[in-house]
């Protein structure tokens, strides 16, 4: 197979006012195929005059869409779902060319985004209000209207996916949306905001732009126009948009940094934790904010349990995410593997036991292989930040409670999983942990109905699931005598 880009992937394009917009007159950022390291094109990034056309534009989007029936805004939702599955293959090609995961990987996450348009279009009939008693001749009502224009900001490690996050619950709620994605994998972006446009989105409702990340955040949550801000990334650039955001009062969800724990009782069916963690903590070369990371397993069975998980590193084949067999594919971008080489290091310095990997990977691209690091002291910097790679690390506990503390003892709170054949101990642990979201034998957290979302330093506020559509809502009492 051939390691060019595939015939698929389109000349790159900011989308302002129903226009696409080539790189003409614009300063422009290289894509590229980390696998590779070969070129894919140039994404044109936007200027202040575009970003001032993105402001107006989704200012008269947002009049004309906030009086959309939900029948209308139902129905381009259900047709760009329509439209991803249709053009799954490619959407999936651009996806792994540009970020890296595996083909399959990228199939499943068309499907994702695909599901998460479905449920937005049933959550346009559903934006009910209530009817407060009052005396006869009163009405008091409790409704919910669009917030208004939404910034968005979405990452590089589900172009697909989080795009979709993005557009489809503003544009349920009938808001407008200026959608900023990752400059290292704008295909993926485009496809999603394509598939809207192509079932009868209007023009204005959705501008997709490309620049640099601080310019165009303080151009955009400066003006009045952008009532809402969605942010999806680190916690460092979350406060940053929070201070900007709250110098105009806006409303924000922030999806921001993990440190999963994952907890192994004694009484945990160890193949099957080990199965379930494994693919994980591996899926999208550990690229994944809710990734399993520190794995907290009880003195009784840890090394039981270190034995099977390095029977499952051991099958696993790294590689181009395009290449038949593969099944984990590279890191994003070139900065990756040297910070992840930084934190193994310090690791096996503060005398944690490298057990598998622990080394970039071979070939051109931004390669890193699955690496074990067991017994890893809390000193250690990778017990205290995230990886956000292909690293799982092990701890011993004794007891209930200090596993407990071990697992919320950092200030991020975004997944959490714990695995026990107990079921008073599944009821007990799942209330102490300090997370937005809790895997029980399992780490399947995640649903179009489900809201996505954490607490702590891993920020505030839901996508997906009714609560998602609803961070797009204000809410007006209406009182009548």
């Amino acid at each position: 197979m051939t390691d060019a880009a595939p015939a698929s992937y389109p000349q790159l394009a900011i989308h302002l006012d129903g226009a696409w917009l080539g790189s003409a007159g614009r300063k422009t950022f290289d894509v590229v195929n980390p696998a590779t390291g070969a070129v894919l094109g140039a994404v044109p990034l936007a200027d202040s005059d575009d970003l001032d056309r993105a402001l107006a534009a989704a200012a008269r989007g947002f009049g004309l869409w906030r009086k959309a029936s939900a029948d209308q805004r139902s129905a381009v939702l259900r047709g760009a779902a329509l439209r991803l599955r249709e053009r799954r293959e490619s959407i999936a090609a651009n996806a792994t060319a540009e970020q890296g995961k595996t083909l399959a990987e990228a199939r499943i996450e068309v499907e994702m985004a695909a599901r998460l348009f479905e449920f937005y279009a049933e959550e346009t009939f559903r934006l009910y209000g209530r009817a407060l008693v009052r005396p006869t001749g009163q009405r008091a009502l409790v409704v919910s209207e669009p917030v208004g224009p939404v910034a968005a900001f979405a990452p590089w490690n589900f172009p697909i996916c989080n795009p979709a996050r993005k557009l489809g619950a503003p544009i349920a709620a009938g808001c407008s949306v200026i959608l900023k994605p990752a400059e290292e994998a704008p295909a993926s972006a485009m496809a999603v905001l394509q598939a809207l446009i192509d079932a009868g989105l209007p023009a204005g409702v959705a501008q997709l732009v490309f620049g640099v990340p601080d310019a165009v955040s303080r151009q955009l949550l400066a003006s009045p126009v952008i009532r809402k801000v969605s942010f999806t990334g680190s916690v460092p650039v979350g406060r940053q948009l929070m201070e900007q955001a709250a110098a105009t009062l806006k409303r924000s969800t922030m999806e921001l940094g993990g440190h999963a724990p994952a907890i192994i009782f004694e009484d945990a069916d160890i193949e099957r934790a080990a199965d379930i963690l494994a693919a994980s903590k591996f899926r999208n070369a550990g690229q994944v904010c809710i990734s399993p990371t520190r794995f907290y397993v009880h003195e009784a069975v840890h090394d039981r349990f270190v034995a099977a998980f390095a029977q499952r590193i051991a099958v696993i084949r790294t590689g181009n995410g395009a290449h038949d067999g593969v099944t984990m594919g590279p890191m994003a971008n070139a900065r990756r593997p040297q910070a992840i080489g930084m934190l193994v290091e310090d690791a096996v310095a503060h005398g944690a036991r490298l057990h598998a990997g622990g080394g970039p990977g071979e070939g051109p691209g931004f390669f890193w292989q699955p690496t074990l690091l067991t017994d890893v002291p809390m000193t250690a910097r990778i017990m205290n930040d995230e990886p956000f790679g292909p690293v799982a690390i092990t701890a011993r506990f004794a007891g209930f409670d200090e596993v407990v503390s071990l697992a919320n003892r950092l200030p991020f709170g975004l997944a959490a999983y714990a695995f026990t054949e107990n079921g008073r101990r599944a009821n007990l642990i799942a209330d102490a942990l300090e997370a937005g979201m809790v895997g029980i034998n399992g780490t399947a957290v995640g649903g179009a109905d489900a809201p996505f979302g954490g607490v702590k330093d891993s920020g505030h506020g839901s996508e997906d699931g009714p609560e998602g559509v609803m961070a797009c809502r204000v809410i007006k009492t209406i009182h009548q005598l």
